[in-house]
């Protein structure tokens, strides 16, 4: 190779250095700038439930077992019997730590670090109640109520086979059908319907925490039409100091009887009075019937039809456990096969009052209440009976009465008859905390 050859080959390599210098300064020129992002800060939702924002604690959720107590729960949850006993004394004016029932729930609000120590017991005896046995600072016990929606809510519909046919096909808890029942007990025979009877009813649902479903309350006001008359029934507070409601007829006329129609609340007469009944299992003769057996789930509570003293409560091998209850000079009821009596001899009962349990003691092939009703010393059928009324409205609250139940009436009258699936209309009426 020459040596100008070389030569341009060494100058071509001083100026691609120079070159790369040069860039190089430029970028030391000009200081490097990182941006930095910007993270987002996630701040959780305060959670409040029982009165506690769940956030603030470490929270453990059971149910009591079998065999547990207030004492072993706590020991489970690493707490010494010695706070225990401490806790239990602290809290018995308020609550017995010995009531905790299987099945039911509770909470534990422990401290929200490693050792996860107990803070706050809280035990739900129903889905409405809740008990806090409080323990943070010093202890303290008391009952609280969740917080609790009622909505209004509307439906009609037409009968095709049955009531509760007609509910469950819009979603309705059947519920619905014995409520209104009760309603028209000594008005309408529910068990007897005909096809193309109507109905109208203003009922509330009622919700634990917004969104807890907790059942149909009660109904305001309904209209049934039966063999095309229409019979209303309005709900109307008789006496406020003891809160006392009833039903009453667009003309204030009460719907119930002296008696209750049947003593237990879901009912199904499996067997009526009959003096002609024929037994095929005794070669068809005729053995009669004096009772009405209401057919239902042993367990179901009994209750008194009417106000009375009991006059008997004991076992016969034909009528099991059985309590019969005198009303006045004229009127007794008698009940029969009941799982366990609630009441003794020489005690008074009210209307309504659980006096014992559907069983299967005595002669019986199933579980059901026998219904037996004396009129003068003589058993008749009740359904049969002109029974005395219930008291009426007062004079003074007539006029009180029938200004309340003209909006409803008007609010009835407009609802539109549903033959298809349709579900009810919702309006929130109250909310109590």
């Amino acid at each position: 190779m020459d040596q100008t050859r070389i030569t341009r080959l060494g100058k071509r390599c001083l100026i691609i250095f120079a070159i790369i210098l040069g860039l190089n300064s430029c970028k030391e020129d000009k200081p490097l700038i990182i941006e930095e992002e910007e993270l987002a800060v996630v701040i959780p939702e305060d959670i409040f439930e029982f009165g506690f924002n769940l956030n603030d604690f470490y929270v453990k959720r059971d149910t009591v077992r079998a065999g547990d107590s207030f004492g072993e729960i706590m020991q489970r949850h690493k707490i010494g019997y010695p706070q225990i006993f401490q806790i239990a004394e602290k809290a018995r004016d308020s609550f017995d730590i010995r009531k905790l029932q299987i099945g039911k729930p509770y909470t534990i609000l422990c401290s929200k670090d490693s050792l996860q120590e107990p803070k706050c017991f809280i035990y739900q005896p129903n889905r409405e109640e809740y008990i806090v046995l409080n323990f943070q600072d010093s202890i303290h016990a008391y009952t609280s109520r969740k917080p609790i929606k009622y909505v209004e809510k509307e439906v009609s519909g037409v009968i095709s086979s049955n009531i509760s046919e007609t509910l469950d096909q819009k979603g309705i808890s059947f519920i619905l059908a014995y409520k209104m029942s009760d309603i028209y007990a000594w008005t309408i025979d529910f068990t007897r319907l005909q096809k193309g009877d109507r109905f109208k009813v203003i009922y509330t649902d009622k919700y634990i925490d917004d969104t807890i479903y907790a059942g149909i309350d009660n109904i305001k006001a309904a209209v049934f039409e039966h063999k095309n008359e229409d019979f209303y029934a309005f709900e109307f507070e008789t006496d406020s100091v003891k809160g006392l409601k009833d039903y009453f007829s667009e003309e204030a006329n009460n719907l119930r009887r002296a008696f209750l129609k049947a003593p237990v609340e879901y009912k199904r007469i499996s067997s009526r009075y009959n003096l002609k009944r024929r037994i095929a299992l005794y070669g068809n003769k005729i053995r009669p019937h004096k009772g009405t057996d209401f057919s239902a789930s042993v367990g179901t509570p009994i209750r008194a039809t009417a106000n009375g003293t009991v006059t008997k409560s004991a076992y016969t091998r034909g009528n099991g456990n059985y309590v019969k209850i005198r009303h006045n000079t004229t009127y007794e009821t008698q009940y029969l096969h009941m799982k366990k009596q609630n009441v003794k001899v020489g005690q008074y009962v009210k209307q309504g009052d659980v006096i014992g349990w559907v069983g299967m003691t005595g002669n019986t092939s199933g579980p059901h209440v026998c219904y037996r009703f004396w009129k003068n010393g003589k058993q008749v059928d009740p359904f049969r009976e002109k029974l005395p009324e219930a008291e009426p409205i007062s004079s003074v609250l007539k006029a009180k009465y029938l200004e309340y139940i003209a909006p409803l009436k008007v609010q009835l009258d407009t609802i539109k008859f549903e033959v298809e699936t349709a579900q009810p209309s919702d309006k929130l009426i109250t909310q109590v905390n």
